[in-house]
Parts: structure tokens; C-alpha cells; sequence
């Protein structure tokens, strides 16, 4: 199940309200299709009122906005991850916050713990009193872990995420907050040097062993960011010395070969800053992996 999350109140640049499109544009339907997978196109989802008060960091932007996205989209995904595998299209990554809120309210349906698998980076682990941008694509990890000084500012959580059942995988720009954060959680974080040293075989096998003793629902969150920006440039939040074609790739069909994966984000995309559409492209390549394409089934694109 496709669904559009043209999400863009969570950063300070235009853009990311194009990327639902763009992956349409990109062929992901198609690509879905071509693997035999029944999908459908639920188009796009719009945010729901929130009235909440002013928050004391004036740094903060579009706060009631991307407050009702994360209402709507956590009711969205608790409602179509009923009987379909949800795949957003962001949109900024603001809109986890609401993705993961809904698979965790239903993994509390199911009477299973929920795990989430971030590739990312950034650890996205400030909180409103810590940002210093104000841009709330940088608080959704906070908010989902139950950290304080949400209250009254974002939706109450029906069941917050334990830090221990989280993995990173790529962070290589962290704040000193969200450091401090990333030393008391218990998250499990892989940084690029850790995957230059030991690779993403390993530790994704150990985290998916988990995922698995444990009975759980896997979520994915994979962000632009993720990925090196000479492969993948269309994102406003480029950082150099990100993941490889064949490193992220190799995530995905590992992730597909497990059988574990419930939903997924795809974000940060910018197509006001893509290349002819190679990011896009290229997170659609992604995706058909961990759904199933192979390395040999990959078309050859002329450009």
C-alpha cells in the first residue's frame, strides 16, 4: 500500500512535498507490480487540526502543523497496517513520528513488541527544548521514545518505543544533545565507521536475530541522507561519506531474505534538488529490493 505523505512543515526548505510524486514519477508502483506483489495507491493523506500552545523555543516552526501530520499519519498507518503492508512516501522525516506511533499501536493490537531499523545520518533525537534549528524533522526519535517535553505540544502516544529495540545504521552527524541522548537510551547504533570497519552483514543479521526471538513487527525508516550524496544528491541534508549502492542494497534484500519487514518510510526526498530524477530512481531501486528484486533482475537504464 502506497501512501503519499507530502510532509514539509519539519524542515526550513521547500521541496519535500514533491517527493510523494516523484517516486510515482520514479516507477515504484510498476516496480512493485513487476515483482507480483498486489499494491495499491491510497494517494495522499493531509494533516488532521491540532490546537496546541506556543512553545517557549522560538526557534521552533509549523509546530501545530507537523503535530496534526503526526496525528494523522499515526491513524493512517495503524489503519492500513490492518491488512497491507504500508509504504510512505515523504516528505520529510517529521512524518515518522506519526508512522512509527501508528505500527506501534499496532503492534500493541497484536500483543507484539515493535522494532524500527533507522538508516539515517542524523539520530533525529532532539527534543523541543534541545533543538537549536527548530526544525522538527530532528525530534521524531525523541517523541517516539517518550522523552519529556512533548506533552501537550504532539499527540499523546498510545505506547512509546523502547530505545532497546531500536538500530541505527549510518549516523555520522550527531548534536551533543542527541549524543548525550544516544549514551543513556540503549538504542543500538552502528555509525559509518563501525560499517567502514565491520560491515552491515553482521550487525543487521544480530539485530534481525532479535527482531525474530522476540515475534516482532519491523519498521523501516530509510532517509535519503542514508546514502552517500554522490549517488543520492537530492536531499537538503547532504553529509558526505554515506552508505554505498552496494551497501544499501545489500540492506535490503537482507531485510527482504528475513521476512520481517511490516512497513516502511521513504524519506527526505527533494526532487528540487535531485539530478534527472536519480534519487528518486535510486530510492525506488531500494525499495523493490527489500520487496524482492534481486541483484540479477536489476534493468539496465540508459540516461
Amino acid at each position: 500500500m502506497l501512501i503519499g505523505a507530502p510532509v514539509q512543515s519539519g524542515t526550513n526548505r521547500l521541496g519535500c512535498e514533491m517527493g510523494p510524486s516523484a517516486y510515482r514519477a520514479a516507477g515504484l508502483l510498476e516496480a512493485i507490480r513487476d515483482l507480483g506483489l498486489p499494491v495499491e495507491d491510497a494517494g495522499a493523506i493531509a494533516p488532521m487540526p491540532f490546537a496546541g500552545p506556543p512553545h517557549p523555543n522560538r526557534a521552533i516552526h509549523h509546530l501545530a502543523e507537523t503535530a496534526g501530520w503526526t496525528l494523522a499519519l499515526t491513524e493512517a498507518a495503524f489503519r492500513h497496517s490492518a491488512e497491507a503492508r504500508p509504504i510512505f512516501l515523504g516528505g520529510d522525516h517529521s512524518l515518522s513520528a506519526g508512522t512509527v506511533a501508528g505500527m506501534a499501536r499496532r503492534a500493541e493490537a497484536e500483543g507484539r513488541p515493535l522494532f524500527l531499523l533507522w538508516l539515517d545520518a542524523h539520530a533525529d533525537l532532539h527534543t523541543l527544548d534541545t533543538t537549536t534549528s527548530g526544525n522538527l524533522h530532528g525530534v521524531p526519535l525523541a517523541y517516539l521514545t517518550g522523552r519529556p517535553g512533548f506533552e501537550g505540544y504532539f499527540p499523546p502516544l498510545t505506547a512509546a518505543l523502547d530505545p532497546a529495540r531500536i538500530c541505527m545504521f549510518g549516523l555520522r552527524s550527531v548534536d551533543p544533545a542527541e549524543r548525550a541522548a544516544l549514551g543513556s537510551g540503549g538504542a543500538r547504533v552502528h555509525d559509518m565507521r563501525d560499517i567502514d570497519e565491520n560491515g552491515v552483514v553482521a550487525p543487521l543479521r544480530d539485530f534481525l536475530r532479535e527482531v525474530t526471538a522476540a515475534d516482532g513487527l519491523l519498521h523501516v525508516s530509510l532517509d535519503v541522507d542514508f546514502l552517500d550524496p554522490g549517488i543520492a544528491p537530492g536531499v537538503g541534508t547532504t553529509v558526505p561519506g554515506g552508505a554505498t549502492f552496494r551497501e544499501a542494497h545489500l540492506i535490503m534484500e537482507l531485510l527482504h531474505d528475513s521476512g520481517l519487514v511490516r512497513s516502511l518510510d521513504l524519506v527526505e526526498l527533494n526532487p528540487f534538488l535531485d539530478e534527472r530524477g536519480r534519487t528518486a530512481l535510486l530510492m525506488t531501486d531500494l525499495a523493490a529490493s527489500l520487496l524482492g528484486r534481486r541483484i540479477l533482475d536489476r534493468p539496465t537504464r540508459s540516461f
